[in-house]
């Protein structure tokens, strides 16, 4: 499946243009999130009807506490991410190859007739980066609001403009992964930038998208309470204060093992700061 979002280069390597990264990808090479290929000159998504997981969740999982709660959804994901979070939950899945996992062959139709067989109100993009398959979201989740099923995104939130407003007019609600107020902490733990999920969270609150936020709490890494006010203040001042906000309980994974659990007298006080700064619903995570 030919992606949208490239520019071909003089020299038979491609730009991504779905995210920030911009990655320039030669003949035969990935990208970051390893799933956009170039092939002779043409961007390809691998992943495109290829989903390396599937399961019936409760929304509630999401985590969505305000989005039709004691509902489920049809959870979908493919391989791939464009972080490399050093805490990642689900690197064996996130961070594999489209070669190394294992897959469904199912095109959009398929998806949403799947969901309708087991009588699913919606569908959830979700365990690993779905902006990174946005055309296989994108597509999939234009035929479920013609089917009258909502979509849901669990999302980090780095992505280029133009591709996540292609997507908006079919989104629902998400849940962004906020992993720090610190451009610093983004660029070491995870390899990314902290302004563009800041416009991704604004860009869904213009189009009146459901917005819940997580923030994972790390020990020694992004725990310090005055940046959590500082994050939990930015969020009021851009009208979020009635967004749901869900401070998770970190557990050692991937390449974090020596890290601690996360202190639940932490993510008490984290509470308490964002209950403070004016945040209405706030909740604990991983407890």
């Amino acid at each position: 499946m030919e992606c949208r979002y490239y520019q071909r280069l003089d020299d038979g390597a491609v730009e991504c243009r779905l995210c920030p990264h911009h990655c320039h990808i030669a003949e035969g090479k990935s990208g970051i999130c390893r799933s956009r290929s170039n092939h002779e000159g043409v961007l390809v998504s691998e992943v495109y009807g290829k989903p390396c997981a599937l399961a019936i969740d409760p929304v509630e999982k999401k985590p969505l506490y305000h989005f039709h709660p004691g509902t489920t959804c049809l959870s979908i994901a493919c391989t791939g991410c464009n972080f490399r979070c050093l805490n990642c939950q689900n690197h064996d899945i996130s961070q594999a190859s489209p070669a190394d996992a294992d897959y469904y062959e199912l095109v959009p139709e398929a998806v949403v007739a799947l969901c309708l067989k087991h009588h699913c109100p919606g569908i959830a993009y979700t365990y690993t980066e779905p902006l990174t398959y946005l055309e296989y979201v994108t597509d999939t989740a234009r035929l479920a609001h013609e089917a009258g099923l909502w979509n849901i995104l669990v999302t980090a939130g780095y992505v280029c403009q133009q591709p996540l407003k292609d997507l908006l007019p079919y989104l629902d609600a998400a849940n962004i992964d906020l992993k720090s107020f610190s451009d610093d902490i983004y660029r070491k733990v995870s390899g990314g930038r902290l302004q563009p999920v800041l416009d991704t969270i604004l860009a869904m609150r213009d189009a009146g998208v459901w917005i819940e936020l997580t923030n994972l709490i790390i020990p020694g890494t992004n725990d310090d309470l005055q940046m959590v006010r500082q994050m939990c203040r930015w969020l009021v001042e851009n009208n979020l204060a009635d967004a749901p906000l869900h401070f998770s309980r970190f557990f050692p994974r991937y390449k974090m093992q020596n890290t601690p659990p996360t202190p639940l007298q932490t993510l008490r006080s984290a509470k308490r700061v964002a209950e403070e700064e004016g945040i209405r619903h706030v909740y604990l995570g991983n407890v």
